[in-house]
């Protein structure tokens, strides 16, 4: 034997083709994007935060705005609660003066009186207007159990059926909302 020193084997290798090196590089950007994807840079940190605070002046705004049209509807029924309140209070003064006009037709009244008595009516159906207080119940209207308050019913060929044949009291109204539901004499019902 000699003593030849032998040669340690190279190790075989294969040939590097183009496959195994587009596979490297895609791991290389695979990696680069979850990198890019963990960490957002500051910008895109600001941009977020934008975002959110948007979102939070969006609804802030929303919010206030319901708020207002929800007070100003709360004001306004207010208002119309209490002017409802004291126009009940002068109700008696209103069906006092429409039953002194009434007593005065056909008699003998001093004219200084009845005037008196007119001018007074007149002003307080212009301060009702100014309120915006409605009066209702006619003779001859449809009777309507939202508005009308039926005392008594009677039989007459001459009215229509479900009409107002006599009205006792008047009815009063804001808007929508009754003061006072006229006290009416129903015919045909």
């Amino acid at each position: 034997m000699s003593k030849e020193k032998k040669k340690p084997e190279k190790e075989k290798t294969e040939p590097v083709t183009e496959e195994v090196v587009e596979s490297a590089e895609t791991v290389e950007e695979t990696a680069e994007v979850k990198e890019e994807k963990k960490e957002p840079t500051a910008e895109e940190k600001l941009q977020e935060e934008l975002k959110a605070e948007k979102e939070k002046y969006i609804r802030l705004y929303a919010e206030y705005d319901n708020y207002r049209k929800r007070t100003a509807a709360e004001k306004l029924q207010i208002y119309d609660d209490a002017t409802a309140h004291a126009v009940k209070e002068l109700l008696p003064m209103a069906d006092s003066m429409t039953q002194a006009l009434a007593q005065f037709e056909g008699k003998e009244v001093p004219e200084e009186f009845s005037k008196g008595v007119e001018m007074i009516a007149a002003q307080l159906k212009t301060c009702f207007e100014k309120l915006k207080v409605e009066p209702f119940g006619e003779v001859g209207d449809a009777f309507d159990p939202e508005l009308h308050n039926a005392v008594s019913m009677v039989e007459d060929e001459s009215l229509p059926e479900n009409s107002v044949s006599a009205v006792y009291q008047k009815g009063y109204k804001i808007g929508d909302k009754i003061i006072r539901h006229a006290m009416v004499v129903v015919a045909n019902a």
